[in-house]
Formats: structure tokens, C-alpha cells, sequence
């Protein structure tokens, strides 16, 4: 098997994963995985496809522009400018990004914040923090509809080989130096999120009683 085939296995798994727990609403969320440094390849989700299923189409290759790196009649998802920015200032190896109600609701609530912040939370080990008093923030960036202007908005936050990064009403995208090491910080940070929210309505219920 190909290092191409491989990767691209390796990205169906994820996808398929990522599927069974309902992440991907209405064909929206978008997940690559790198093939090549030199130059600089990556797979990416196709637009527009249903990613609960799994076809030979559900994936292309880019260049380090995030151009169809071979002959196709597939276009990349729209955010992949997203995934090139983060390819190409960092030696990450995957990138993921779903919409959730979660996701969503706290990028909502904390975007006056500019970031939501977890403190003393036993996940954040998740992250390779492993301090008892250790802290992770989540920057949380505006949401604008033309991509160059996200893009730029979301490049001051790329800084490592693994993060992850809210944007406003439109999901979270994460990257790690392995397809493990971005599933782990995703779902990590899905599970914080739902557990702040669950804790905001319960504190609320406490006060009106």
C-alpha cells in the first residue's frame, strides 16, 4: 500500500469516527491529513459530500496551496485555506474541524472573551498539561464569511505543532503532529465544552431556586 493510501485510509477512519458521533450536520465540517513535506501534499475533504458515508470521492489531494494537486473534478471544502495556513507554519500532521451545538454555543457566549479558558480541569492532560495548576485557553476568532479575511484572522493563533481554535458560530478546527495527537485534542475539547455549559445551566437552575 501507498503512503497515499495509507493517509488516505487513515483519514476515512477518523471521518468515519467522527461521523458516529454525529459531528458532521449537513455536510459541514472539513478534516485533512498531510502526505508529503517536500513538496508539501495534503489529502482534504471534498465540498459538499455526505460524511457519513464512505466513497472513493470523499477526499483530494492539495498542494501547499491548497490547489488540486492532481486532475479532478472535486473541489476542496471551503475552509482548506485554513488547513494550508497551518500545514505550512507547522510540522502538524492532521487537522479537524467539526461544528457542534456545543462548539458553537460556548464560542457564542465567550466570544466578548476573545477565548474561554479551562483551569483545574482533570482533561486538560489531554493537552500534555499535566501541572496541577496548569490552564488551557481556547482563542475564540470572528467568523468572517470571506476565507482570505478568516484566514488571516486565524493565523496569529497558530502557535505549534498542535492547538486548537474557535471560530464564532462556526465550529473549532485543531491540528496535531498525528492524526491521534488532533482526534485526542478534539474530542478533549468537545468533552470541556459540554461539561461548561452543563455547569452554566446547573448554576443557573441553583440561582433561581
Amino acid at each position: 500500500m501507498s503512503n497515499l493510501q495509507e493517509r488516505w485510509t487513515e483519514l476515512a477512519d477518523i471521518k468515519d469516527e467522527l461521523a458516529w458521533r454525529d459531528w458532521f450536520p449537513g455536510t459541514s465540517g472539513n478534516l485533512s491529513i498531510k502526505v508529503s513535506n517536500e513538496p508539501l501534499t495534503f489529502l482534504v475533504t471534498a465540498s459538499g459530500k455526505d460524511k457519513r458515508k464512505r466513497t472513493e470521492e470523499d477526499f483530494l489531494l492539495v498542494d501547499h496551496e491548497g490547489k488540486p494537486a492532481e486532475s479532478t473534478h472535486l473541489k476542496p471544502s471551503a475552509e482548506t485555506l485554513l488547513h494550508t495556513e497551518v500545514y505550512n507554519r507547522t510540522n502538524a500532521a492532521c487537522c479537524l474541524h467539526v461544528h457542534t451545538v456545543d462548539n458553537n454555543v460556548i464560542s457564542d457566549l465567550f466570544f466578548p472573551k476573545g477565548e474561554i479558558v479551562f483551569h483545574k480541569q482533570e482533561l486538560i492532560k489531554a493537552f500534555g498539561l499535566w501541572e496541577e495548576d496548569a490552564t488551557f485557553t481556547v482563542p475564540i476568532i470572528y467568523n468572517h464569511a470571506h476565507i482570505p479575511t478568516l484566514a488571516e484572522a486565524f493565523i496569529p493563533q497558530i502557535n505549534g505543532d498542535a492547538g486548537a481554535v474557535l471560530i464564532q458560530n462556526h465550529g473549532i478546527t485543531v491540528w496535531g503532529r498525528s492524526p491521534l495527537e488532533a482526534k485526542r485534542y478534539l474530542e478533549a475539547c468537545e468533552f470541556l465544552f459540554s461539561y461548561e455549559l452543563k455547569k452554566l445551566m446547573l448554576k443557573n437552575v441553583v440561582a433561581a431556586l
